[in-house]
């Protein structure tokens, strides 16, 4: 099952100009250890668009979402592991994301498939977005992500102003409710695994 990847970190995408929204600063950039260490930890998928009507009924079946990232510098990796709530079963998904620094992209062997995509960043540090499928129009979508489920109203404006940068209706937006989170503890039990480890390290 493909979960929150699959709907967001999946594909080809530009980097954006932290300073603005503007159509114009969309522009593709190199990963460097500031951005990874910026999307670093724990984040909230808050919500996604997309042309794509797969894509927009695989979202809208997604109840909760939230996944944990946890970069090797050295290794130009990163460690994914994902947490999602669909018909209100918890699943669990861990995998490795390769880092290409040069080309500001991530990559994800799914199915014998390779997805690749770019870090979306935003003013806020505590957001970041996915733009997925940019050279496809039939398929394009944007997906918003915090380390909070408080999202601001400015936080979600410069969301909302991006997806009118890419040409999709406010109406084709899919939120997603956190209070219908299934995996709460499953994720603890995997914390205190993780935290016992460390100790006996």
């Amino acid at each position: 099952m493909l979960l929150p990847w699959a709907l967001a970190v999946l594909s080809l995408l530009p980097l954006l100009d932290a300073q603005s929204l503007d159509c114009d600063k969309f522009r593709a950039a190199p990963l460097t250890d500031a951005t990874l260490d910026r999307i670093s930890g724990k984040w909230f998928y808050i919500a996604s668009a997309s042309r794509d009507p797969e894509y927009h009924e695989t979202a809208k079946k997604l109840q909760a979402a939230y996944f944990h990232l946890t970069p090797n510098k050295r290794e130009d990796t990163i460690q994914l592991r994902e947490y999602s709530t669909i018909d209100n079963q918890c699943y669990y998904d861990f995998s490795i994301l390769n880092v290409q620094r040069d080309k500001g992209t991530l990559s994800k062997q799914v199915l014998g498939k390779e997805y690749v995509g770019n870090v979306l960043l935003t003013k806020d540090p505590k957001t970041f977005m996915i733009l997925y499928f940019p050279d496809d129009k039939e398929n394009l979508g944007l997906s918003l992500y915090a380390d909070t489920l408080d999202v601001t109203q400015e936080q979600m404006s410069e969301f909302h102003e991006a997806i009118g940068c890419i040409g999709i209706e406010k109406s084709k937006i899919v939120y997603i409710d956190q209070k219908k989170d299934q995996c709460g503890p499953l994720e603890k039990q995997h914390e205190e695994e993780r935290k016992k480890k460390q100790e006996e390290a």
